[in-house]
């Protein structure tokens, strides 16, 4: 028997560059609390944790999950760490889904924290994802990586890096009716090109910030809804994929396909919509969460995920495309990884601004009539992708038995 999952209750904190008023510990339980408050549950009422967090070596506290467990309600029950890099949120999230949808738990609890800016410099982190005798010296960064992803993608298309900065213009601007966010504002494109160069063609509007703060999210069955929630999101579709460690393997001439393209994204995107129904993703989702902590994440996404076509992504948003009112799809409403970067829970808080939408909880970010919504979450140096379809009802292959 196929058994639906729906989410019953969400949390994210104000996010900021630091929270010095809560240890990690505190900002996870406030999390974990705020996440049953709004489903109006108590901790009795969850059977299991997952818990997120990625590199500890941010906050300088090793297995900082194991520090915080009684305090988000997980003494005496299973609990499981998950981490994929920047992909760990999404990730968490599929797996307290498939606990729940295997019929093992009647809901589960995702939630952590994190915070980025308690190392001097985040990209000496960052480093350490490359292999140590092959690619960590050369130097590369995720910076420096991205940047020439970027001048590729640009050069191969014809585009512009004003056509790059429409991108953050809207995120800022999107990021203005988001409580949560940590960067928001009117900016405008001389303002993206005039910020510091950080790795050409890469400037400091181009680039997310370094975040501080927390997020918690319920899952459960069919029945854990009906009790506690009027208008439940229900995960639709669910699909991760993973590429090789080496780099240099995925740009060989023996490759699968050409790293550049992140055709990894294409891949899942096309096994979570199968998986929920989707044939067509223009028409039938109105709402997306991409993880985009660089502005060329937004474009190559759409296009590889089958909103448009490759290189019409930027063309597209100079008309407005992908704007939040009066566009073809609302892209990012929130603000998005451009605008807020928890490392550790940022795939958890696109899942949330995605199911939030669904379940009309999205205040002043609120896209009206959505019926499909979509997150992602990616990792490593694109090691990683998941994502996930929220939809109003059951759909899809997932829970044909019941819908």
């Amino acid at each position: 028997m196929t058994i639906p999952v729906a989410v019953l209750g969400t949390f994210q904190s104000d996010f900021a560059t630091r929270d010095n008023s809560r240890t990690f510990v505190e900002q996870a339980q406030a999390a974990a609390a705020g996440a049953l408050a709004n489903a109006a549950m108590t901790p009795d009422d969850v059977d299991a944790i997952v818990f997120s967090i990625a590199p500890t070596y941010f906050m300088g506290v090793a297995d900082a999950d194991r520090w915080a467990l009684d305090h988000v309600f997980g003494a005496g029950k299973p609990v499981m760490r998950v981490h994929t890099g920047g992909a760990t949120g999404g990730s968490a999230l599929q797996a307290a889904t498939m606990l729940v949808r295997s019929g093992l738990h009647r809901s589960v609890l995702i939630v952590g924290a994190d915070r980025v800016a308690e190392t001097p410099d985040a990209q000496q982190i960052l480093n350490l994802i490359f292999d140590v005798f092959y690619e960590r010296d050369m130097p590369l960064s995720t910076n420096t990586s991205v940047a020439l992803w970027t001048t590729g993608y640009l050069a191969r298309h014809g585009l512009r890096q004003e056509d790059l900065a429409r991108v953050a213009v809207r995120a800022r601007r999107n990021a203005c009716a988001n409580p949560h966010a940590h960067l928001k504002g009117l900016i405008t494109v001389e303002d993206v090109m005039r910020s510091p160069v950080i790795a050409y063609p890469l400037k400091l509007y181009d680039i997310c910030p370094r975040s501080s703060g927390s997020a918690a999210m319920l899952v459960g069955n069919l029945d854990m809804a009906r009790r506690f929630r009027s208008r439940p999101a229900f995960i639709n579709g669910i699909a991760s994929r993973s590429d090789t460690y080496w780099i240099g393997d995925r740009m060989s001439p023996t490759a699968d396909c050409e790293f550049f393209d992140f055709h990894l994204a294409a891949v899942t995107a096309r096994a979570c919509f199968t998986h929920a129904g989707i044939t067509d993703p223009l028409r039938q989702i109105q709402v997306t969460e991409l993880y985009d902590p660089y502005t060329l994440m937004t474009p190559i996404q759409l296009e590889q995920m089958g909103f448009c076509s490759p290189g019409t992504a930027l063309r597209l948003e100079r008309d407005g495309y992908w704007d939040t009112r009066g566009g073809a799809v609302a892209v990012n409403p929130s603000g998005g990884t451009l605008c807020t970067n928890p490392i550790g829970v940022t795939g958890l808080v696109r899942a949330i601004d995605a199911a939030n939408q669904i379940m009309g909880e999205s205040g002043e970010m609120q896209v009206p009539n959505v019926r499909n919504a979509v997150s992602t979450a990616v990792g490593g140096i694109t090691q990683f992708c998941n994502c996930t379809v929220f939809g109003d009802e059951p759909r899809g292959t997932l829970n044909e038995a019941t819908a």
